[in-house]
């Protein structure tokens, strides 16, 4: 029963990042993208997805992550709206995009660096005009 609600809410999570149809391969492969351990096995992702077995807290945490969810949501669940608090602090205004942050972990590290050096160029864009701003008034 445990395992079963684990699986409900995975593949509710993958749901909502656009993956309907969940496959074992699809999981094992975007979750040893994301996992610095050893990679986990075709078999386990599957286990995991049919409800038979759980994912230790390192691979929860990661699960998490990738799905932006909270790992205590993914593990045992909530009485509130089913989202984890990830979900609803972003709606809220607050807390990090872990849609984008999903995003840029997909890409290689040359365009990883490539987006730091222009956030970076951004920020300080942003920090300058809000300095001249402030003279204005």
């Amino acid at each position: 029963m445990e395992r079963d609600a684990f699986t409900l809410r995975l593949m509710d999570a993958l749901a909502r990042i656009g993956d309907d149809g969940a496959s074992p391969a699809r999981v094992a492969r975007e979750f040893n993208r994301r996992y610095p351990g050893k990679a986990v096995s075709l078999h386990a992702a599957r286990k995991w997805l049919n409800g038979e077995a759980l994912p230790a807290q390192d691979k929860l945490r990661v699960l998490a992550e990738w799905l932006a969810v909270t790992p205590e949501w993914l593990r045992f669940g909530d009485s509130g709206d089913g989202r984890g608090a990830h979900y609803q602090a972003r709606e809220a205004g607050q807390g990090v995009d872990f849609d984008l942050a999903r995003e840029l972990g997909a890409l290689s590290p040359a365009y990883q660096e490539a987006v730091r050096v222009l956030v970076k160029a951004l920020r300080q864009g942003e920090t300058s005009a809000r300095g001249a701003k402030a003279k204005r008034a």
